[in-house]
């Protein structure tokens, strides 16, 4: 598995875990480490699951309104716990991180949704995202893909 996938990974894993302990954000750190320690030792892309991490948690709010906005049948609490933590990190990263190309991060989160999800995640966190592109492209049509 290519490194930035399984720190994407590891990520959604730890946001996961952390939304289903009731979003304690003291232990979040701890949760990240133990999870790359448990699931990817010797990554070498520690400092991207964290990236992701904290970047979900500075923009939360605004992620999830996004979330919301795109996905209008799907109150953000009904939204399941795995298919809502996937949507955040391609949110962030679509919406928030400069480095990824749109494309590839709607891809990686259609990739998680397929590996953790439900049989229908794929298609959700695709139309989820795939309207979030298309506004985005909208809004700033001379955006080029990286």
């Amino acid at each position: 598995m290519p490194n930035r996938h399984l720190a994407r990974s590891i990520a959604m894993q730890s946001l996961f875990e952390w939304d289903f302990k009731g979003n304690p954000t003291a232990i979040l750190p701890m949760i990240v480490k133990h999870n790359s320690e448990e699931f990817a030792p010797g990554l070498e892309e520690k400092e991207f699951t964290e990236q992701i991490v904290n970047g979900v948690l500075d923009h939360l709010k605004e992620i999830d309104e996004l979330i919301s906005r795109f996905a209008p049948s799907w109150p953000i609490g009904q939204i399941t716990l795995v298919d809502r933590n996937i949507l955040r990190i391609g949110v962030y990263e679509l919406k928030f991180s400069k480095d990824i190309p749109p494309k590839v991060a709607i891809n990686e989160a259609i990739e998680l949704a397929k590996s953790f999800g439900g049989a229908s995640s794929g298609k959700f966190v695709n139309g989820v995202l795939g309207s979030m592109y298309v506004e985005i492209q909208k809004k700033n049509p001379s955006t080029t893909e990286k």
